[in-house]
């Protein structure tokens, strides 16, 4: 919410809109300054425009402060003319699809990603988030995160809640395990966790913790398969703006109904998602867990500016390998990747037999420095696919 000297009028009147979505989008020239006399008078203007009611959100990017304008109600009649010309605006974008915020609705140069804890996530980077499906014991995870940090990495991922299947099953350590978790991750250098949250409590737990911890590491909230329509958790997930979220696509519905459930968040006030692509629920993908649906990865990123996740572990569901000595798990890692993907979500474990969770699909530590180094072999293949594509688009352009 913007705070105007002198317009409390506005800030009540414009600023009430939580459950409504855009139609028009205005982007603002980067790091606008909000008291000047051209913001006002931008402001000033969209108050004068009938049934239509506006509400402003910041994007944190490398170096500057994207503004974005949210125009909702009538505005069909508006002129696209007009709103381009309007002052501090740089470009203005109708929107296409009904994953307003989250969409790209034809702009291919739109900005996409944030940064978060001094971690930036985009669709043009990628990062690794190797780590515990379940957190187990303190001795496994400082394993785990003494590992990643002696290979430079400073991701990871640490399931405290974890839902299951069965009532039975071991339902994670929850918030008891959370200060040695992260008390760890500050020792090692671990800037980002990925941790799935089931409950809107949880929310209050982690950050109970991390301040009790002094902050030392960061959280990337993960909405797992099971909760992807769980819209009442996600209206809560969305209206904090702490943490980014990990959105993981629904193993039993469409790649649309996903997008929009995603969407659930960005409305509420939270743009900062990551998609997550973890297989889908399909015989037809057996022997594996799932049926991997990686082929989605640039699907994803040419609708919407959500950089992309892809899970690996949960898609194949086992260390199976190949004759070629590669494991599936690293196949279709490189098939995620070669493919774009900006986040891979991958489960480790130091002791996999004594794993509580999915110990049969999680990697070894010695296959580590191996795994990362397959990773950056595909990452350069997608990187020269890309150079090759941009070569040949200029030239039969010239």
């Amino acid at each position: 919410m913007i705070a105007l000297a002198g317009r409390p009028s506005y800030l009540a009147a414009r600023c009430s809109i939580t459950n409504r979505t855009p139609s028009v989008i205005l982007i603002l020239e980067p790091n606008v300054d909000r008291s000047s006399d051209r913001f006002l008078q931008l402001t000033s203007h969209l108050e004068t425009l009938e049934n239509v009611s506006f509400r402003f959100h910041d994007v944190q990017g490398s170096g500057q402060v994207l503004t974005e304008v949210y125009l909702i109600g009538d505005t069909a009649k508006l002129s696209m003319e007009v709103m381009r010309s309007l002052p501090c605006v740089e470009r203005a974008v109708r929107v296409q699809e009904s994953y307003r915020i989250l969409g790209r609705h034809g702009e291919e140069d739109r900005t996409e990603g944030f940064d978060y804890n001094g971690v930036t996530f985009s669709q043009d980077n990628l990062h690794v988030f190797a780590g515990l499906c379940a957190v187990d014991t303190r001795e496994h995870v400082e394993i785990m995160m003494r590992a990643l940090s002696e290979h430079g990495e400073q991701c990871t991922r640490m399931g405290a809640y974890k839902p299951r299947t069965s009532p039975y099953s071991f339902q994670g350590h929850g918030a008891d395990c959370l200060p040695w978790v992260f008390e760890l991750a500050g020792k090692y250098g671990i800037r980002v966790i990925a941790m799935e949250v089931t409950h809107e409590r949880h929310i209050d737990e982690i950050n109970e913790a991390l301040e009790s911890t002094g902050n030392p590491t960061g959280v990337m909230l993960q909405i797992g398969t099971r909760n992807t329509q769980n819209f009442e958790l996600l209206k809560h997930v969305g209206r904090q703006k702490t943490h980014p979220v990990l959105f993981k696509r629904g193993f039993g519905i469409t790649l649309n109904e996903s997008l929009n459930a995603a969407e659930y968040l960005a409305s509420e006030g939270n743009p900062n998602v990551v998609f997550a692509l973890r297989g889908m629920k399909n015989q037809g993908g057996n022997p594996h867990r799932n049926m991997v649906d990686f082929a989605h990865v640039p699907v994803v990123k040419r609708l919407t500016r959500m950089p992309v996740c892809i899970d690996p572990s949960h898609s194949v569901g086992s260390r199976e390998a190949a004759p070629d000595r590669l494991s599936d798990v690293f196949h279709a890692t490189a098939q995620g990747v070669v493919a774009g993907a900006n986040l891979i979500l991958v489960d480790f474990h130091p002791k996999p037999t004594k794993a509580l969770v999915d110990g049969p699909q999680a990697l070894r530590m010695n296959e580590l420095e191996w795994f990362l180094e397959d990773v950056a072999i595909t990452r350069d293949a997608y990187v020269k696919r890309r150079q090759a594509a941009d070569r040949i688009l200029n030239e039969s352009n010239s």
